[in-house]
């Protein structure tokens, strides 16, 4: 048989996915893993959404307008608690990897910027 006879019989051959005896079995299980993890993950994000929103519940009731005169001192005091708790974590991250010597606090915004 020449390499041109060989081709066409071999691409016919493998053109078709030869029935398995038990294709029906295997299909059944797969359709029964899948509604068995759908099951568990929607149960899962359930959970959490019901979590979040009664952590954010509690957030929203525990809000006191009046304990704070000044808004803006408020919001810039979180601000600057959020840079140093990134400044830390970023820190502790680099400390892990060996690079601790690293100090981020005297690079300017914008070669932070390029290194994140």
């Amino acid at each position: 048989m020449s390499a041109d006879e060989f081709d066409p019989a071999i691409e016919r051959l493998f053109a078709r996915t030869p029935t398995m005896p038990d294709a029906s079995l295997f299909t059944a299980e797969v359709e029964q893993r899948l509604h068995n993890g759908s099951r568990v993950r929607f149960i899962c994000l359930s959970v959490a959404g019901v979590v979040g929103g009664v952590f954010a519940a509690r957030e929203v009731v525990s809000i006191n307008f009046s304990a704070e005169r000044d808004p803006a001192n408020a919001l810039g005091q979180g601000l600057q608690a959020v840079s140093i708790n990134a400044h830390n974590a970023v820190q502790s991250g680099l400390d892990q990897v060996g690079m601790g010597s690293l100090d981020l606090g005297s690079m300017s915004g914008m070669q932070m910027f390029w290194i994140v």
